[in-house]
């Protein structure tokens, strides 16, 4: 950066305010930069200035060089400690040469897919008998591979390139009552119960409706509650239970947690005991 001609602090601070004439260029090169902001430094006796004109100096070089404040700052201190702005030199790290390689990762993914992708110490069983028992010199380093390291060896880009295991979504279990829809083979009493938003309005939230239906006579009772939570849900329940006219023997509902709850599973099977008998909740 050619600014040869600033040399007091008034000229730059005339050059921040746009008020003197001066031919300057930038350039993204790194190392460039940094000679400017030590050359600047040490020309001008930075760390002997008050703090006015190092704030003026500082804004200078914030200027021509493009840096943040946070970086310029960190750029000045380690001036200010070493004399001098060359490049950091990152520490070499130490690293050990992988015993397993491609061919290795290869062999065990063509294990995994004959066998299915048994468990870590299944498989490590099977590497140690290709290569004892069967003589196969191609398994003779993973015969003696650790089990955590064989995951490791599973998690990694190369097995993942050459075997991709999709597994399909197991559903949760449910162990307040059965998934499958009730079979009622003709008899009344098994009841199936959903819940519907009426709709917002004007910003005011609005009521559920609650529909409970008979399956095979289609006797519905319909109910409204402010909220479907089990304190509105039970009392509401409970009267729409006792409004059939006959027994009910099942009670049926979605995977909604208003539905799928121990308080409900608690209440149904207190009427299951009792003299009026209630079906498990499916």
């Amino acid at each position: 950066m050619n600014e040869a001609r600033l040399d007091t602090i008034e000229q730059i601070r005339e050059f921040l305010a746009g008020t003197a004439d001066v031919v300057f260029s930038t350039t993204e090169d790194q190392a460039t930069r940094h000679r400017f902001v030590a050359t600047v430094l040490r020309r001008h006796r930075y760390f002997k200035l008050c703090k006015g004109h190092r704030g003026v100096l500082f804004a200078y070089m914030q200027r021509l060089t493009g840096y943040t404040r946070q970086h310029l700052t960190k750029l000045v201190g380690r001036y200010r400690q070493a004399q001098h702005l060359h490049p950091l030199t990152r520490a070499s790290r130490t690293s050990f040469r992988s015993r397993f390689g491609p061919e290795d990762i290869a062999l065990l993914a063509q294990l995994d897919a004959l066998h299915n992708t048994l468990s870590g110490p299944a498989t490590k069983v099977l590497l140690w008998r290709a290569w004892q028992s069967f003589g196969d010199a191609r398994y003779a380093k993973l015969a003696g591979i650790s089990v955590s390291h064989l995951y490791n060896l599973r998690a990694s880009t190369g097995y993942r390139k050459q075997r991709m295991v999709w597994s399909r979504t197991r559903p949760a279990p449910v162990k307040i009552g059965m998934r499958k829809a009730p079979a009622p083979q003709g008899l009344p009493g098994y009841i199936r119960i959903d819940t519907v938003h009426q709709g917002d309005q004007d910003g005011l939230k609005g009521v559920y409706h609650v529909n409970a239906v008979d399956i095979v006579t289609q006797w519905e009772v319909v109910a409204a509650v402010e909220r479907i939570s089990e304190a509105f849900l039970l009392p509401a329940i409970a009267l729409m239970l006792d409004s059939f006219p006959f027994t009910v023997l099942g009670f049926h509902s979605d995977c909604g947690s208003e539905y799928i709850n121990h308080d409900i599973a608690r209440m149904l099977n207190g009427r299951r005991q009792s003299s009026w008998p209630v079906g498990r909740q499916t």
